[in-house]
């Protein structure tokens, strides 16, 4: 039997350049490191608490 974990793709679409630190660190544990670039990451608890922090600079997509 497969289970089927959830999965988001983030994708950094404006620069976290002027951003306080700990915005900048949540971009870098996600795992994005230019404009437009996307990894597809699980849903934990973590994951969706670096994403609400930098809510206004990633666009997220259900996959």
């Amino acid at each position: 039997m497969t289970t089927t974990k959830d999965q988001m793709r983030v994708t950094l679409v404006k620069s976290p350049i002027g951003c306080n630190p700990k915005q900048r660190e949540c971009v870098v544990a996600l795992g994005l490191r230019k404009l437009q670039s996307s990894r597809v990451i699980e849903k934990t608890p973590a994951t969706i608490g670096m994403v609400r922090k930098v809510h206004f600079l990633v666009k997220v997509e259900e996959v």
